[in-house]
């Protein structure tokens, strides 16, 4: 670490100097300190590491050690002794020692030690500082609104985020944003620095998802080749999201309910029971208690998982919080796009609003990014949302035939025609079908499309 800072603690003037002028010569700065004291106020000026002798005339060095971690729980500490016990050493690493270095010392081998536990630091800090990058998108102010009804949706996942609980059940229509809520639970909670895991519950056939879901064996199926951790126990300590978990087959609900129950669970293939420590957040825009009174949804799973359930509000039940979900969309495809979009005029606001959403706020947000694609101005007009026009008091946007389509064809059909329209421009064909890149990319390689 360039300029690191490295405070030098210890009563004997000569040791201080020696490791001074050595430090000094490898380009970090030094502060020093005599006693244990003086090198608490020294740390409060900012230090990258502590070289701390163990024997001081005022404190001891695990009690200075023990205030360090206090102030800067992340601090590294190498002690200087000459004589330690093990029953001292081990205290020592309970309390987060980084190493130790034995007097007399040899001054390469302190200087090489130093380097090291920088270079630790360096990687615990650029560690830290992507999972806080990671975590931003997903703080409470990312649940946009002012509306009462939004008010009391970020109380409600921000206690929940705070409480123990292991499940937590999200429901609401397709769209309202439970991907979203999910990740907001998982960063704002104490589980932020472990790992969220997410997996579509409709998106795989029985055998994969339970693989996914488990971990398998080495050959307990035909293409298991080698052992696989699922996502339950790579997200030990973390979260783990089930989408559309009202899909989920019986048989699965049942080990999934064990697992709930027990904290453990068996790969596939396997005979000895793993536990790990996760919080499951399940989400489906299905009714879950009338899809458990049909018998598709076992009732014990849904009272489990029901234990601390959030409804997510459909848009069109806080319409007034349109502008501010349609300024933050702008704000973030300025960035993505390099565009300089300053708003929305007042027509086009209040065709937003009347406009009934049936898609909900994932519907809004392409409706956005399709507008700022396609404008030609720096302001969105009314114009702008021509395709909503059209669909304000009308029924369904699309008259099914007496005679019935084919899905496939008919989907086909439009991915091509947005491709050509845009001129194979994904990024446009995308925002012309109301879909982001991704997805439209997903059916390229479907249909075995050549763009232009």
């Amino acid at each position: 670490m360039a300029n690191a800072t490295v405070l030098v603690v210890d009563d004997e003037d000569l040791i201080r100097w020696s490791l001074r002028e050595r430090l000094r010569s490898e380009g970090y700065e030094v502060l020093e300190a005599g006693t244990g004291r003086a090198a608490l106020e020294q740390f409060k000026q900012g230090v990258d590491l502590v070289l701390l002798d163990y024997r001081l005339p005022d404190l001891d060095g695990l009690s200075v050690l023990r205030e360090l971690k206090k102030l800067d729980p992340d601090i590294l500490v190498i002690l200087l002794t000459s004589f330690v016990s093990v029953e001292t050493a081990v205290e020592a690493m309970k309390l987060g020692a980084f190493h130790f270095a034995n007097k007399p010392f040899n001054l390469d081998d302190v200087a090489a030690l130093v380097g090291r536990a920088l270079e630790t630091t360096r990687l615990r800090r650029e560690v830290k500082q992507l999972r806080e990058n990671e975590a931003r998108p997903y703080s409470l102010r990312a649940i946009v609104g002012e509306s009462e009804t939004m008010e009391s949706l970020r109380q409600m996942v921000s206690k929940v985020a705070a409480s123990p609980a292991s499940t937590v059940l999200l429901t609401g229509e397709s769209g309202t944003g439970k991907d979203l809520v999910a990740k907001t639970i998982h960063y704002s909670s104490a589980r932020a620095s472990r790992p969220f895991m997410n997996i579509t519950c409709s998106a795989l056939p029985e055998q994969l998802l339970e693989s996914e879901l488990f971990g398998h064996e080495r050959g307990a199926f035909t293409d298991a080749r080698m052992q696989k951790r699922g996502l339950l126990e790579s997200a030990d300590g973390g979260t783990v999201f089930l989408d559309e978990i009202g899909e989920m087959v019986p048989a699965l609900q049942a080990k999934l309910l064990r697992f709930l129950e027990e904290k453990s669970f068996k790969r596939v293939g396997g005979a000895g029971d793993i536990g790990v420590d996760v919080r499951v957040v399940a989400a489906t825009n299905r009714n879950l208690e009338e899809h458990v009174t049909k018998g598709g949804f076992r009732s014990d799973l849904y009272y489990r998982l029901n234990v601390l359930p959030i409804r997510l509000p459909a848009l069109r039940e806080h319409a007034d919080d349109v502008p501010a979900l349609v300024n933050f969309f702008i704000d973030a495809f300025n960035a993505e796009f390099k565009k300089r979009i300053t708003g929305v005029s007042p027509g086009a606001t209040a065709l937003l609003k009347a406009y009934g959403w049936p898609g909900n706020v994932r519907e809004l947000r392409n409706v956005v990014e399709r507008a700022m694609l396609l404008t030609e101005g720096d302001r969105l007009e009314a114009h702008d949302f021509g395709a909503l026009q059209t669909g304000l008091g009308s029924g369904d946007p699309f008259d099914l035939p007496a005679t019935g389509v084919d899905l496939e064809e008919l989907e086909r059909s439009l991915v091509v025609q947005a491709l050509k329209r845009s001129g194979g421009n994904q990024t446009k064909a995308a925002a012309l079908l109301g879909i982001n890149r991704d997805q439209i990319r997903y059916r390229i390689e479907k249909f075995g499309l050549a763009t232009p």
